[in-house]
């Protein structure tokens, strides 16, 4: 079964894009059309696919979820974006991970998010606070990962 994420074709979108590829995940993603993830990464992804892995790109949000066994979002207004609050609101309001998108995907799917979230937003407080929502694990597997990353970055150079 695919994974699902719906909303911004940013960097989030793109990280993912290459990492599903990578590990033979086959990934729906949903933008509204001049949010899409840029034709680069599209072929960036396809190009380290492994396993069969395949990409696929929608413009409607509960095609892109239909049977997945996970829906990915992000924040809606990234840092630096914040004079264009009001306007992506409007542009992403469909683009909702709420109970109906949930509906839609595999019974048991799981919610993911990376964090900050805007509850209302880009997720409902129900979906974002259900027994399916994981992304208070996804913070504590980045916070493993980052202290990891800054032991390896201050540890002493081998002089061996």
């Amino acid at each position: 079964m695919p994974g699902g994420r719906v909303g911004d074709g940013n960097n989030v979108a793109a990280s993912l894009a290459h990492a599903a590829a990578m590990l033979g995940v086959h990934l729906h993603m949903a933008s509204p059309e001049a949010y899409q993830l840029p034709h680069a990464v599209v072929q960036q992804s396809t190009a380290v696919a492994r396993h069969g892995a395949r990409l696929r790109l929608f413009s409607d949000p509960a095609d892109a979820v239909a049977n997945a066994d996970a829906i990915y979002t992000d924040t809606w207004t990234s840092m630096g974006q914040e004079a264009e609050a009001d306007s992506r609101r409007a542009v992403f309001r469909p683009y909702q991970v709420n109970e109906a998108l949930m509906a839609r995907a595999e019974p048991g799917a799981l919610f993911m998010h990376c964090l900050p979230a805007h509850r209302g937003e880009e997720v409902t407080a129900d979906v974002f606070e259900s027994a399916a929502s994981v992304v208070f694990d996804q913070a504590e597997n980045r916070l493993h990962v980052q202290k990891a990353l800054l032991l390896m970055l201050l540890a002493p150079a081998d002089t061996a």
